[in-house]
């Protein structure tokens, strides 16, 4: 088989696995768009927020963060606990496939829950760099895609529509309802909520990051404190 043919064969099978992950970002994508025009912002700002942030959750955060003029170093803390995970992602994800410096940081850049969960279970034997990145490509072109078509929806829906907001509620509390099924791990949610709790009562303005961060440090302490059990 010649390098065209390989490679071809190896992008028609990144898009064979990313095209029912793809089909899942569109709803999500569209209410994106939707709640981005509501919050005020003009509809060519859907194609930057999902180029220049690129992540679901942080994206729907960011709408509500830059409408309230949240300071900068609140929203650098919030973007850093809400995606602090992708760099557990990196340790796992097969980036040594990937030849190219700019193709390489391309790939960290465009590190997703959708990219990762699709790239990570496949045995590395079967996977190249072109496959991965051409999941990567298909994932965010959806994504941007159907975040400028919720947009475009949403300049001709009536201002002042409610519960679209929901949409970042909901997806959190799908993916926690996910997690929890497959690790059914109870402390986790419990001690989430306590934290919750603990920031709504002593920082109400500021509950998401203090809620995180309280949420951080307790895993963290829950995790050396079981390594140490494990070990006496």
């Amino acid at each position: 088989m010649s390098m065209p043919d390989a490679r071809t064969t190896q992008i028609r099978a990144g898009v064979a696995d990313s095209w029912a992950v793809g089909l899942g970002l569109v709803p999500l994508g569209l209410a994106f768009g939707v709640v981005l025009t509501q919050g005020g912002f003009d509809w060519w700002w859907a194609p930057i927020f999902s180029t220049v942030i690129y992540a679901g959750s942080m994206e729907f955060l960011a709408v509500g963060l830059v409408t309230a003029v949240t300071p900068f170093a609140s929203v650098a803390v919030a973007t850093l606990l809400v995606n602090f995970r992708h760099v557990f992602y990196g340790l796992s994800f097969p980036l040594h496939l990937v030849r190219g410096r700019f193709a390489r940081l391309y790939s960290v850049y465009a590190l997703t829950d959708e990219s990762y969960a699709i790239v990570a279970p496949k045995p590395r034997d079967g996977l190249t760099g072109t496959r991965v990145l051409t999941v990567q490509v298909v994932c965010q072109l959806v994504w941007v895609l159907s975040g400028v078509v919720g947009a475009l929806v949403g300049t001709v829906l009536p201002a002042g529509l409610t519960g679209l907001e929901f949409a970042l509620t909901a997806l959190f509390t799908v993916l926690a309802i996910d997690a929890f099924r497959a690790n059914r791990d109870l402390p986790a949610p419990a001690i989430a909520v306590v934290c919750g709790l603990v920031a709504l009562v002593v920082a109400k303005e500021q509950m998401l990051v203090v809620g995180l961060g309280l949420f951080v440090v307790c895993l963290l302490v829950r995790y050396l404190y079981r390594t140490k059990v494990s070990r006496a």
